[in-house]
C-alpha cells in the first residue's frame, strides 16, 4: 500500500499544536503524524500520549543470555576436559563466577545498545519529507497517510495557518487554490 507524506511548516508552537489538534479532529491517529523540530519539547506538548517503553527488557534478556553463555563455557570446558586434582570437585565455582559475571555484564551491555537502536527505530532506511527550515527553528508536522486521505490532511494542516505545506510532488502552499 502506498503511503503519501505531507509536511506542514509552522513558525511557532501554538500553531503546531493547533495543527496536531486539527489532524486529530479530522480523524488522523497519532501514529499517522509526527512532530519535527530542532528543540526538544516535553512529552505531551502536542497532545501525544506517553508511549510504552520496553527498554528495560533488553538488558534483562541480555544479562540472562550472557549468564547462560558464561555458565555453558565454564561448565562445559571443565566437564569436557575433566581434570581431577587432589579429590577436589570437578566444577570449580570461584573461577566460574568471574566468567559468568563478565558474560552477564557483556550480554546486558550489548542488548542495551540493541534495545536503544530498536526503540529509537534506527536505522531509518526510508527517506522522509523534510525542509531545512525545521533546523532553523520552524516546527514541522509530518503526516504519513494513504493517497486518498492526502487532501484531507492538507486541509487539516491549513486550518492552523502554516507557513508552508509540502508534499512529495512539491509545495502546495498555505492557502487553497482559487478556482
Amino acid at each position: 500500500m502506498a503511503i503519501r507524506e505531507v509536511l506542514g511548516l509552522y513558525r511557532d508552537l501554538d500553531s503546531a499544536v493547533a495543527a496536531a489538534d486539527a489532524l486529530r479532529e479530522a480523524g488522523f491517529s497519532r501514529s499517522e503524524f509526527e512532530v519535527l523540530s530542532n528543540a526538544p519539547y516535553p512529552e505531551g506538548t502536542f497532545g501525544e500520549e506517553s508511549g510504552i517503553h520496553r527498554l528495560f527488557v533488553f538488558p534483562l534478556i541480555g544479562a540472562a543470555c550472557g549468564f547462560a553463555a558464561g555458565l555453558l563455557i565454564t561448565g562445559g570446558t571443565q566437564l569436557s576436559f575433566p581434570l581431577l586434582t587432589g579429590g577436589k570437585p570437578l566444577l570449580s565455582i570461584p573461577p566460574m563466577i568471574i566468567i559468568m559475571y563478565e558474560g552477564t555484564m557483556l550480554g546486558a551491555l550489548i542488548f542495551t545498545v540493541l534495545g536503544v537502536l530498536f526503540e529509537s527505530r534506527l536505522p531509518w532506511i526510508g527517506r522522509a519529507l523534510y525542509d531545512p527550515r525545521i533546523t532553523a527553528g520552524y516546527i514541522g508536522i509530518l503526516v504519513r497517510t494513504a493517497p486518498e486521505r492526502e487532501a484531507k490532511a492538507i486541509e487539516a494542516l491549513r486550518k492552523a495557518n502554516p507557513e508552508d505545506i509540502l508534499t512529495e510532488n512539491g509545495t502546495v502552499g498555505k492557502q487553497p487554490a482559487r478556482s
